[in-house]
């Protein structure tokens, strides 16, 4: 498939996807850019064992992860909220919070495949089960399973955290 048909075809869902990531639109837009640009240039070792779109995410996945080290991001303690943290508060809770966040992608960075990627798409690409379903090539339950296996686990490693 040449790179112009595939930047029809998915370049509103690699936005998406980066939006989720990013939280900016701009940034978004950027990334999605470098995205097609670096799929351009390894078009020639997509196998085409996996669904195209999935591989486009994991580009996009990776030029984000570029984008935060080459911006050094962090947060000063001014920046920390002074309030307690309540009981344990939800994954999509936590993601808001910068260094919760943080935390989050470190344990989502441990986590074997496919929970990594299920969580990401469901998470930062927003995709219903269904979609992230038919990107691995099952269906929509395994999809959800996968995904709650994957944020158990995430919860597990925040938990063993904390706890030490």
């Amino acid at each position: 498939m040449e790179i112009d048909a595939l930047y029809r075809l998915y370049f509103r869902d690699v936005c998406l996807f980066l939006q989720g990531l990013t939280h900016s639109g701009p940034l978004a837009e950027e990334l999605t850019q470098e995205t097609f640009f670096r799929a351009l240039n390894h078009l020639d070792s997509f196998d085409g064992k996996q669904d195209i779109r999935a591989w486009l995410f994991a580009i996009a996945r990776n030029c984000y992860y570029s984008d935060c080290r080459k911006r050094n991001r962090s947060t000063s303690l001014e920046e920390l909220p002074a309030e307690p943290a309540s009981a344990q508060p939800d994954l999509e809770e936590l993601l808001i919070d910068e260094d919760a966040a943080f935390t989050i992608h470190q344990c989502l960075h441990q986590l074997d495949e496919p929970y990594k990627e299920v969580f990401s798409l469901r998470v930062f690409g927003e995709l219903s089960f269904e979609n992230i379903g038919a990107i691995f090539g099952h269906n929509a339950a395994w999809a959800r399973v996968t995904y709650y296996r994957a944020k158990s686990k995430i919860q597990q490693k925040l938990e063993a955290e904390s706890g030490s």
